[in-house]
């Protein structure tokens, strides 16, 4: 009775949590192969493991054939040789012979538990890799065991991940033993077993955090809806919800601001906005660029842009610092935003409509009039009349109504009077600039 190797499979699959058939299935694989490989390949063995005893039974089979017509021992056995076995044993029948597994040898049997070693050590890996990939998005904690070329490597108990450097929050330091929480990003098949990679600088990580924070996230009664992150600085949450009595940025906040203090601490201060979404995307926009105030917005589908004009005291709100403000809300919109002061966007508007009345006069198209280089009605004011008609291709007559449409449009300054010469200099100058074409 083989004691030793049961309490070996039992004692392996209650610490290594494998399943036990398993284990039998991979002991009785190997010692087929390690057969096959002592003896012949073209062997037909039967491997049994009797859970009763321990033992490993070997049995090979052989076809019967008639007597002289053996043409490879190792498959076949003559019918005289066969019924020396069993006397009741026809042509064609199979007989089955006990092998000792002792025959297999010192080196065979070596080979054998090399197989198992290696097949039990893939099975874990196996168990592993699909534990982990069905957590995938979820949090878990573990303790800095090494810096890695890559980053930091985590033992999270079962196995270890990776937190490389590009998923770590900046300026945030770790040493050994140091206990960490992050998300579960990907999980790997690789050759020296399943790679786990976390992450405390994605933006699930943040969206995991109020899961678990918020109940009525963690129930769906508040949706979220979208995060941007510039890791452990600042962040916008996008919410949304689906009851009508429940405020989505107070559900989130908590009472006193309980709930988002305890994120903004796991994640070492970094200042989270909570934005009420909206299927509009004016109204989204509005929402998202906060706390800057907001004049009015033009939307361009076409381009997926949007031109957010603010009041020209709010510019500085809402780019924010080094632009942060408007990229996390570009962002989070998913749309290309640019603003304006109101101050600037009327100019540029006033010179634009300016430019669409002379090219209806001139009858030429805005396209022309800007490919030709003339962004605004000072170019062509400058430009002379055998430069418009090369570029422009338009008459004598069209130059005329041109012109005419511009000093309509924006007339010539008067130059203001000649200052005597007692006066500052200063005033000499401009008038000089002014009427610099007239010397």
């Amino acid at each position: 009775m083989n004691l030793e190797l049961k309490k070996a499979i039992d004692q392996i699959s209650k610490d290594k949590g494998l399943d036990r058939d398993m284990l039998i299935k991979t002991l009785e694989d190997a010692v087929r192969t390690s057969v096959q490989r002592r003896f012949s390949e073209d062997m037909d063995v039967e491997v049994r493991y009797n859970d009763n005893t321990g033992d490993i039974e070997v049995y090979q089979f052989k076809i019967v054939v008639e007597d002289g017509e053996v043409e490879n021992e190792d498959t076949h056995i003559g019918i005289t040789e066969a019924r020396t076995h069993d006397p009741s044993v026809q042509i064609d029948d199979e007989v089955g012979f006990r092998v000792k597994v002792e025959d297999l040898g010192r080196i065979a049997a070596q080979s054998a538990k090399q197989v198992i070693i290696q097949r039990m050590r893939d099975a874990e890996q196996e168990i592993i890799y699909d534990e982990y990939k069905d957590r995938m998005g979820e949090i878990v904690s573990g303790i800095v065991q090494r810096r890695d070329k890559g980053g930091w490597v985590v033992n999270l108990g079962r196995t270890e991940a990776i937190l490389p450097r590009e998923e770590q929050i900046p300026r945030e330091h770790y040493k050994r033993n140091d206990r960490v929480q992050a998300i579960i990003i990907d999980v790997r098949k690789e050759g020296r077993g399943p790679q786990v990679v976390i992450s405390r600088a994605h933006r699930d990580y943040m969206a995991a955090l109020f899961r678990r924070e918020v109940p009525e996230v963690d129930d769906g009664v508040v949706q979220i809806m979208g995060v941007a992150r510039d890791p452990g600085s600042r962040a916008k949450v996008a919410v949304l919800s689906r009851e009508r009595d429940v405020d989505p940025v107070g559900a989130c906040v908590g009472v006193r601001g309980s709930r988002i203090q305890n994120i903004v601490q796991e994640l070492r201060g970094e200042r989270i906005d909570i934005v009420v979404w909206s299927p509009d995307i004016a109204t989204y926009a509005r929402n998202a660029l906060a706390p800057a105030m907001v004049s009015r917005i033009v939307v361009d589908e076409e381009e997926n842009l949007l031109e957010v004009i603010v009041p020209d005291d709010q510019l500085t709100n809402a780019i924010g610092r080094k632009g942060q403000n408007v990229k996390l809300a570009a962002r989070l919109l998913g749309w290309k935003v640019d603003i304006f002061t109101e101050t600037r966007y009327n100019e540029a508007n006033a010179i634009g409509h300016g430019l669409e009345q002379v090219a209806s006069v001139a009858e030429v198209s805005m396209n022309q009039l800007l490919e030709a280089g003339y962004t605004s009605l000072d170019l062509l004011r400058q430009a002379s009349d055998e430069e418009l008609s090369d570029k422009l291709a338009i008459s004598d007559s069209r130059i005329a109504d041109l012109r005419s449409a511009i000093n309509f449009l924006a007339p010539v300054a008067e130059p203001e009077p000649r200052a005597a010469e007692e006066d500052t200099a200063g005033a000499g100058n401009s008038g000089n600039a002014q009427d610099g074409d007239e010397d």
